[in-house]
């Protein structure tokens, strides 16, 4: 169940948020941006555990990661979701009070001030919580047009299960098919569920599909493809 939509008054720059912390000390340091980040997404509070590791340059930003993770895990981007980074939640401020700007905040941003872990939380009935870990190196791939989706294991939860709780709770129920449980939540599912699914196929071309990614030509394989997102948010409706 999605939170009750907070009433606010936007004005003209209302995605022109303050400087943040974080910002405002990456500014005044210096070094040289990594050109791509290995992140690996681990979905909390699930054993055994739900994982994806994604490619994403630096200098793409927060809520490029929103949607680079919605993507690659399988959500389908219908609830609400915030960073929590040091302390600090970022989201979008258009559909949630007291956070700063996720469009402000770039990956390289992150790595110049030392943040390596940090915590994504999607639909705050279920409350997804993901840890994410920008690593120090990424494993061997041939990946050439960014971002991509390089590694993962086991199917992502159906959404509005009850979060890892109800999760835990209705896996018995599919695998058991004398329970008098199973017909009904095979129906609401409305397909077979498999746990231990996971295509990196699949889950790569979601992400293509996402940022409209396109493959670089042979000539410039060694140059950074790196599209705008072309899926919209949807938006959410008051309570």
């Amino acid at each position: 169940m999605l939170p009750p939509q907070q009433t606010r008054t936007l004005g003209p720059d209302w995605d022109k948020p303050q400087e943040t912390g974080l910002a405002k000390a990456a500014a005044k340091k210096q070094g040289a941006a990594r050109d791509v980040l290995c992140l690996k997404i681990t979905l909390r509070h699930i054993k055994p555990p739900v994982w994806r590791r994604v490619l994403m340059p630096g200098r793409m930003t927060l809520s490029d990661l929103h949607l680079a993770i919605q993507a690659a895990m399988g959500w389908h981007d219908s609830h609400l979701h915030a960073f929590e980074i040091n302390g600090e939640q970022y989201g979008d401020p258009s559909m949630m009070d007291d956070v700063a700007s996720e469009r402000r905040l770039t990956l390289n941003t992150l790595v110049r001030n030392g943040v390596t872990r940090f915590t994504y939380t999607y639909d705050f009935g279920d409350d997804w919580e993901h840890d994410i870990l920008i690593e120090k190196a990424p494993p061997a791939h041939t990946a050439k047009a960014f971002p991509a989706c390089i590694g993962g294991k086991r199917n992502c939860p159906p959404e509005d299960c009850g979060g890892p709780w109800g999760y835990a709770e209705l896996l018995p129920i599919l695998a058991d098919t004398a329970n008098p449980r199973h017909e009904e939540m095979q129906e609401w599912l409305g397909d077979a569920f498999d746990p231990e699914a996971f295509s990196l196929g699949d889950a790569d071309a979601g992400l293509a599909g996402f940022f409209d990614r396109k493959e670089p030509a042979a000539e410039a394989e060694l140059q950074l493809s790196v599209p705008k997102p072309v899926r919209k948010r949807k938006a959410v409706p008051p309570a």
